[in-house]
């Protein structure tokens, strides 16, 4: 076989090309070539050359087929990275995993666990592939949780072939692979992933997949998945954010002058709705994130008893903030399952508003009862239509273009703001004359929930 050996280790390498980084070495006791690990963790767009070029070289220095392993923790972008591999190379041939699993080993609606996988199958699969024989794989039905048939999948002409799952880098597929790859992000934007993905495919409820996530899918990420990432060749780091691809986002003008009832009535439609609302908004800190500068908080909102969570990332457009948002109904207990994923409670507040909505926009009068001051909102989903309303109020040169969450930052009154509505205070079983503050109750019930996470992970 004809070998590029620009991949040999050599005094004559520039590693600061991105293609130098990549380097061969002979695997021990075997005549094939492995790449040597790459020990920084790189993008997802330099991660994808680097395993471009790691393939193109196992190619070209090894006999046989070349077996890639990418794994990484559900909702890490595994398998938009794969699809990206298949784009540039669509003559190699990719297995998922998860169509191998056996629906009659779920226990527990455990879809994480790795003794789900059809092992057997799986690796009579990749010997045969090795053999040069096409093979039979399954196809699985996430809606139905049942093997449905199979696909007929010939020996690639690339001779690549890439497995990827949750468990690609486990224990009994390591010795097969000739390169390994993890996938991971942040827990905060692959939660976000997951949900909209298990919506989708599965068709879950919200509520049902985060609590899915924090009672088996995380304790499986830390024992099963995590400790097996570590022995990737090449590690991707993902930090796509999955709001970015919202395409109807809501734009706020918020505004600290005083405006009439009179004057609002005045600049909307006479088919208007006005009601009055009383909002406790729970802002949840992702795990690693700095409170003061955090700009992903995951929100649990209260408002006429029930629960909402939403899921947002704003941005600042001077004067506007928008909004792109998911919104989900879920209930409260809902915040212990959170809090075992690592999120903490940062702030809660409370919200007193009148608001006055039309079919265009929505104007609301916000009285801030822990920040003692009142603002007001126009909202709506056509830029221009907002700009004008804000421009009858006469608004215009005294706009804050800020949430409600970023001036509690800029004031620095994350630890102050704190206001436990009653069926919270029930919820989390808070006597108010055994702590001193709410800021001291949620602090023990964070660590309970951490505790009882730890005490699941054991079992």
């Amino acid at each position: 076989m004809a070998q590029d050996t620009s991949g040999a280790e050599s005094p004559q390498q520039r590693p600061g090309l991105l293609k130098d980084q990549v380097r061969l070495v002979r695997r021990k006791n075997s005549d094939r070539y492995e790449i040597v690990p790459i020990q920084d963790r790189l993008s997802f767009e330099k991660g994808f050359f680097i395993v471009i070029r790691a393939c193109q070289l196992l190619a070209q220095n090894n006999d046989g087929i070349i077996l890639v392993g990418l794994a990484g923790p559900s909702g890490a972008g595994k398998t938009v990275f794969t699809e990206k591999i298949l784009n540039f190379m669509p003559s190699i041939a990719v297995i998922s995993m998860d169509n191998y699993n056996d629906a009659s080993r779920i226990v527990d609606g455990n879809f994480d666990d790795p003794r789900l996988t059809d092992y057997d199958t799986l690796l009579q699969n990749v010997h045969d592939l090795k053999a040069g024989k096409q093979v039979q794989i399954p196809i699985y039905d996430f809606k139905s949780s049942s093997r449905t048939g199979y696909r007929t999948l010939e020996v690639p002409s690339s001779r690549i072939v890439i497995i990827e799952g949750i468990h690609a880098l486990s224990e009994r597929m390591r010795p097969l692979l000739d390169l390994r790859v993890s996938v991971t992000g942040g827990i905060h934007f692959d939660l976000v992933k997951r949900v909209l993905r298990d919506i989708q495919r599965a068709g879950q409820e919200p509520e049902e997949i985060i609590q899915q996530i924090s009672e088996t899918v995380y304790p499986m990420y830390k024992a099963f998945i995590e400790p097996d990432l570590g022995t990737a060749h090449i590690k991707i780091t993902n930090k796509f954010n999955p709001f970015t691809g919202f395409q109807s986002p809501t734009y706020i003008l918020k505004s600290a002058r005083n405006v009439t009832v009179d004057q609002i009535k005045a600049v909307i439609t006479e088919e208007h709705a006005e009601t009055m609302e009383e909002v406790y908004d729970i802002y949840l800190l992702p795990p690693g994130e700095d409170p003061e500068s955090c700009q992903s908080y995951l929100r649990m909102r209260n408002k006429d008893g029930k629960y909402s969570l939403m899921f947002e990332e704003w941005v600042t457009d001077n004067p506007f903030v928008i909004s792109p948002r998911i919104t989900f109904e879920v209930s409260v207990r809902l915040l212990g399952g959170l809090m075992a994923l690592g999120y903490t409670i940062a702030t809660i507040l409370k919200r007193n508003s009148h608001a006055f909505s039309d079919d265009r926009v929505c104007v609301k009068i916000d009285w801030l009862e822990q920040l003692n001051r009142q603002y007001i909102q126009v909202q709506g989903k056509d830029r221009l239509v907002v700009k004008y309303v804000g421009e009858q109020l006469q608004l215009e040169g005294s706009y804050t273009p800020r949430t409600y969450i970023e001036q509690i930052q800029l004031e620095k009154l994350v630890n102050e703001v704190m206001a436990l509505p009653d069926d919270l205070k029930t919820k989390l079983s808070i006597d108010e004359d055994m702590v001193s503050s709410p800021k001291e109750a949620l602090s023990r019930f964070s660590a309970d929930s951490v505790a009882m996470r730890n005490k699941h992970f054991k079992r």
